[in-house]
């Protein structure tokens, strides 16, 4: 398969307005690999062995994929567009960043572009052999002291990824309560010495194919092995908190990423941007643990659309996601009141606007991709398109399952976090 050229980014207005026209405002988007110098891919995210390193040994293995991001991926030595999506049409592709720039409120919603002029957040494929440091992503107010913004974000784990639980498939989420700060200072003294024992001080949890968890910004958590989607914020900062995982040493430089120079060694400044009181939260899997969650409104005969993250971070609703499961020969068509990211997870078939059905664009799962391949596994679905209806259909022998994830104030009515126990009733 050849990879399609890019376009001239001084001209996107135009083949936008071909790409819209063409499908009623389905935008196809081709992967994007995210390596990372520190981690271990754990080789369930489709990609051939042999390209994990596609980006160069010294860059580290591929263990991400980014969907509809227009974020850039924060590592060092980075090439230009680390981290953003492309638009593919007709034999040419776009960024997606691009198209979000031109086409404003009809790309992603009025309210959104109104109050953000971007597509404030991403999703991703996170897929590792074994388990990663203890680490947080910054709040607000201390991710902007270096230009950046927080980043909450949020775990789904694919049964159809998630076939093989590699190393460690436990996840640890904040601080035992009755933890100090200086306990956890203590730890980042010393740091130097071996392992800082900052794990002595957490609590794990074992990763359940089909649930998933809510981390709002400023609460420490080491993914396990599992492989993970992941609605979040667009930001890519973090701080780790841990100093040697299975027996490799992590660097202090990766602790005070994003911290500024002045603070780089204040040991009160790193610890204060935890969230303290969600990190010793006694209740914390009550508060932040998430099961799928049947929309019976948006669901029918041959097709179930599920809740898979929802509820509010900090009493905002800043991202939402969804799967939708098509069984063969079942057609629907979905409803929803903003624009979304799509990727197929499970079997074929096609997606249109209602009024294109003759510009259907084909879905299919691929079984392996290569480094530059570009599968017809993923999708953004603008505004336009959501607010005219979208049809999807199952011409497969299999559920055609994928996952959609929805930008912030997107739902008039969303679940919360613990509703899932009322379908137990």
């Amino acid at each position: 398969m050849s990879q399609s050229k890019p376009y001239n980014r001084d001209n996107v207005g135009k083949i936008l307005d071909r790409a819209m026209d063409a499908t009623g405002g389905i935008l196809r988007l081709t992967p994007t690999w995210v390596p990372r110098s520190f981690l271990h891919p754990g080789r369930r995210i489709k990609l051939a062995t042999e390209d994990l390193y596609a980006f160069g040994a010294h860059r580290g293995g591929i263990d991400e994929r980014w969907f509809a991001s227009t974020t850039e991926a924060a590592n060092e030595g980075r090439n230009w567009d680390e981290g953003l999506s492309w638009v593919r049409f007709e034999g040419e592709r776009f960024l997606l960043k691009d198209a979000v720039a031109e086409g404003q409120g009809k790309i992603v919603g009025p309210d959104i572009w109104n109050k953000y002029h971007r597509w404030p957040v991403y999703s991703k494929f996170f897929d590792n052999a074994g388990p990663i440091p203890h680490h947080m992503h910054q709040r607000q107010e201390h991710a902007q002291k270096t230009g950046q913004e927080g980043k909450p974000e949020a775990y789904y784990f694919p049964p159809q990824l998630n076939a093989a639980e590699n190393h460690f498939d436990y996840t640890f989420m904040g601080l035992e309560p009755g933890v100090t700060k200086d306990d956890v200072k203590r730890c980042l003294e010393n740091w130097n010495k071996g392992d800082n024992g900052i794990l002595d001080l957490s609590r794990a949890y074992r990763l359940k194919p089909g649930t998933g968890w809510l981390i709002p910004a400023g609460v420490l958590h080491a993914p396990g092995s599992r492989c993970t989607y992941e609605p979040q914020w667009g930001s890519d900062v973090f701080g780790m908190f841990q100093s040697m995982v299975e027996g490799r040493y992590v660097p202090w430089e990766l602790c005070v990423k994003d911290v500024p120079k002045e603070y780089q060694h204040d040991l009160d400044y790193i610890v204060d941007q935890l969230d303290w009181e969600k990190n010793v939260d006694p209740y914390f899997r009550e508060h932040n643990y998430l099961e799928p969650i049947v929309d019976e409104e948006n669901s029918g005969e041959g097709y179930t659309d599920r809740w898979i993250v929802y509820g509010l971070v900090d009493g905002k609703q800043l991202f939402s996601a969804k799967e939708l499961t098509v069984m063969p020969g079942a057609k629907c068509v979905l409803r929803d009141p903003g624009a979304s990211g799509w990727i197929t997870v499970q079997g074929c078939g096609y997606i249109s606007v209602q009024g294109y059905e003759k510009s259907k664009l084909w879905l299919q799962t691929p079984i392996m991709i290569r480094f530059g391949e570009e599968p017809d596994d993923e999708i953004y679905i603008t505004y336009e398109a959501a607010k005219a209806g979208v049809v999807v259909e199952n011409t497969g022998t299999e559920p055609l399952v994928s996952l959609r994830y929805f930008g912030p104030d997107v739902h008039p009515k969303m679940p919360n976090v613990g509703d899932y126990k009322k379908q137990r009733r």
